[in-house]
């Protein structure tokens, strides 16, 4: 009795063995299987797209300012706010990425300079000032090229650069000029401007930080056009030197925050 009790205790427990085992897998660590599968991060996906805002400062570098037949050197730029909203692609391969966005922006400063005396005056005579203030909008198509020197789980830094296509919005842009001796003084913008895009970018997650400088690359002004003033004591007659040539680059500071959807 005793040995047929054993034989069916065996018996069951080989039968039951087997089943228990079914349900299980087999734990081998370091294989495929029993690895996790780990989702990306939302700015690694293989296409990224996103939206950014944030604010620019202005600077105008200026080469050449003629006034009246003098050349003007000495020219204070004083810089103000902007602001500029943006829509982006980003393709993502390894640790680089092409990136194309299309931005509405806004830039604003302000120069100012002494202005020309004329040739009566005295020795002692203190110069005016004259200004001229811009606020100009334009459409921006920036293609950046970029490499992430870091690149762990949800962080990354990177660094960007690229070409700038500016499409100059001259109806919507304010440019006036403050005490000259023109009148009636209007300032066309060349519609294309082509700037150089440098900066830096920090990632968390889908939050993003991104500080760019951008380079003008030629003269943003095609042309003034102004009255000029008679002679005194000449009616109906004008100076031909009392003109103003003015070209410019604008190079911009910008500092946004972006988010990947």
């Amino acid at each position: 009795m005793k040995r047929r009790f054993w034989h069916c205790c065996m018996l069951l427990c080989a039968c039951l063995f087997p089943a228990g085992m079914w349900g299980q897998d087999l734990v081998v660590p370091g294989t495929p299987e029993t690895e996790e599968v780990k989702e990306k991060p939302e700015h690694d996906h293989t296409v990224n797209f996103g939206a950014k805002g944030g604010f620019t400062s202005s600077l105008f570098l200026v080469p050449h300012l003629n006034v009246n037949g003098v050349s003007i050197q000495e020219i204070q730029n004083n810089y103000r706010i902007g602001y500029f909203g943006s829509l982006f692609m980003r393709i993502n391969f390894g640790k680089h990425f092409l990136q194309p966005e299309v931005s509405y922006t806004v830039n604003s400063c302000d120069i100012s300079f002494d202005k020309p005396l004329p040739e009566s005056s005295n020795a002692n005579d203190i110069p005016e000032k004259a200004s001229i203030a811009s606020t100009i909008h334009s459409v921006d198509v920036p293609v950046i090229y970029g490499y992430n020197i870091i690149k762990e789980g949800p962080y990354s830094l990177a660094i960007f650069g690229g070409p700038k296509i500016r499409f100059m919005l001259q109806q919507q842009s304010d440019i006036t000029f403050e005490n000259f001796d023109q009148t009636d003084i209007q300032e066309t913008l060349r519609p294309l401007n082509i700037c150089a895009t440098l900066g830096v970018a920090v990632t968390i997650s889908r939050v993003f930080f991104d500080f760019r400088y951008d380079v003008g690359l030629h003269n943003m002004s095609k042309r003034i056009e102004y009255t000029v003033p008679p002679v005194e004591g000449m009616p109906g007659t004008v100076e031909p030197d009392k003109g103003i040539y003015f070209h410019r680059k604008d190079n911009v500071m910008s500092f946004s925050l972006g988010v990947f959807f």
